[in-house]
């Protein structure tokens, strides 16, 4: 497997080559534990070294998992070439990486490992970084300027803060960038309350506003402007006089509209239509977008001189998918946030949101919370309160046997390991894990590996694309990451691993 392609977060946190046990402590490989029931006896993260780190049930393991299910001697990450490789050690229960019971892999950033009740994350740097805070919100480090907006989350949102309150009191304009739904108007507000500006906060959704509407409705109009103008309109940009402009989905502004939004900058003036002098504002202006500008610029799509007046600071917000040790702290925010604070989650609900790949992110994932609180008839969630896309994901976790270089076998061949092994149950929705909960009842083991299934049997056996052949589809799906995925037997989540690793804007393709 191909090294995945930098990328920067909104921690600025750099993911490129594995990290070796040589590297420096800045760069450490190491597991970040994503959820547990008894969270609180974990770490939030594992350093790896040129150690072994042995997970089981033994005290003496580096991540010891103290549950009847795992076993002593669970399995065992170590260090081989360039490649971290974890293998299952004969565990009675198995060991899944992303839902598929494993063997032996070469692991990728962001692989999700559970052991028993136990879900981490493999990253491939900066693993010390997560070390202080807990997946609950508490934290050892040096507390920080609390969010105003109610932003939750740990490590990288923690760093996210830091930024949006150093430039916060600045005149300076600021550009959030991020797929829809991971919270760029939670964050534009947080920038406008930390700034102690006296206006309003106005938020504009330039995709919603017709682009025959957007002047008037930004700039205002006077009494006879035109057809209908009874009365002076003042405009959303007037109303945001000595506050926080914020415009959303500034991508889909109009070219024209973009023109008289530049003189605004540059002149802190506005015209309001039939107005015969121009008028003073002073105002902040936060745009977002999840859209490719550079690519719009280039497309004579949007003014490469307003992108370099509104770039003068710019964040990006990581996906959901990127920062699932948020995931628990968000449901319990959502909890409170909606009236049920004394809800409980089993571990089968976390197991399927922690599965799922949100592709509507932070959004996604409130609309299921409130779901969840209006179907559920007493005070815990269950896994049939999960929506059915979730429902539909989890019908393949522990299905599959993954081979050691991260094969997928398919078709006969797995049929034939399967019947090499013990029998399979099938993967009962209401119970995302066959073994779950069942110590004394042995899962079905892994047999992907060459022993229990040789290659020269495996006609349907899973392969990477190549950076040509994921872009044809892309191209063939518009864009549509679950039907990619569904062409090689693949979630969406790896599909995001492919697309960082050849550096692909996924935008550019619907």
């Amino acid at each position: 497997m191909a090294e995945r392609h930098p990328r920067t977060t909104a921690s600025m946190q750099r993911y490129g080559a594995h990290a070796s046990p040589e590297g420096s402590r800045s760069a450490r490989a190491g597991l970040v534990l994503l959820y547990a029931p008894h969270f609180d006896q974990f770490s939030p993260a594992y350093l790896l070294s040129e150690r072994d780190l042995v997970l089981g049930r033994d005290p003496s393991c580096g991540v010891c998992v103290p549950e009847g299910a795992v076993s002593r001697q669970h399995a065992r990450i170590s260090f081989r070439g360039t490649r971290w490789i974890i293998a299952d050690l004969g565990s009675r229960n198995g060991t899944l990486v992303d839902g598929r019971f494993i063997t032996e892999l070469a692991l990728q950033d962001q692989h999700e490992i559970r052991i028993g009740d136990a879900i981490f994350k493999f990253v491939a740097q900066g693993a010390e970084s997560f070390a202080t805070y807990r997946i609950d919100g508490a934290s050892s480090a040096p507390p920080g300027a609390p969010s105003l907006a109610g932003i939750v989350g740990n490590y990288q949102l923690r760093v996210l803060l830091r930024a949006l309150h150093r430039v916060a009191a600045s005149e300076i304009s600021v550009v959030v960038l991020g797929e829809t739904g991971t919270g760029k108007e939670l964050c534009a507000r947080e920038l406008h309350l930390a700034s102690g500006r006296k206006g309003a906060f106005q938020p504009v959704n330039c995709a919603a506003i017709p682009g025959s509407l957007l002047e008037s409705e930004l700039f205002g109009y006077k009494r006879g402007a035109f057809s209908g103008a009874e009365r002076d309109k003042i405009g959303l940009i007037k109303a945001a006089d000595n506050g926080t402009l914020f415009l959303d989905e500034i991508g889909d502004m109009p070219i024209e509209a973009q023109a008289k939004l530049l003189r605004v900058l540059q002149s802190r003036e506005i015209i309001p239509i039939g107005a015969t002098a121009p008028e003073r504002v002073n105002v902040r202006i936060v745009c977002a977008t999840h859209r490719n500008l550079a690519a719009l610029q280039r497309d004579g799509k949007f003014r490469g001189d307003l992108f370099a007046r509104l770039n003068e600071y710019s964040l990006t917000l990581p996906a959901l998918r990127d920062r699932k040790e948020d995931l628990y702290a968000l449901v319990r925010s959502m909890l409170h946030r909606h009236g049920r604070p004394t809800m409980s989650t089993t571990f089968p609900f976390m197991t399927g949101l922690l599965h799922y790949d949100w592709p509507f992110n932070v959004r996604e994932l409130e609309a299921a919370i409130k779901r969840a609180i209006a179907v559920a008839e007493g005070e815990v969630l269950e896994v049939h309160h999960l929506p059915d896309a979730i429902k539909e994901v989890m019908l393949e976790y522990g299905v599959h046997r993954v081979d050691t270089d991260g094969s997928l076998l398919l078709g006969p061949a797995a049929a034939q390991a399967t019947a090499m092994d013990v029998t399979v149950p099938p993967i009962d929705v209401r119970a995302p894990l066959a073994y779950h909960g069942r110590a004394s009842e042995p899962p079905p083991r892994n047999l992907a590996s060459a022993e229990a299934a040789p290659r020269a049997l495996v006609p349907g056996r899973f392969r990477a694309p190549s950076e040509e052949e994921l872009r044809a589809l892309l191209a063939q799906h518009r864009g549509n990451l679950a039907a990619v995925g569904r062409e090689f037997g693949k979630e969406r989540m790896q599909v995001h691993r492919w697309l960082r690793k050849y550096g692909i804007d996924v935008e550019a393709y619907r």
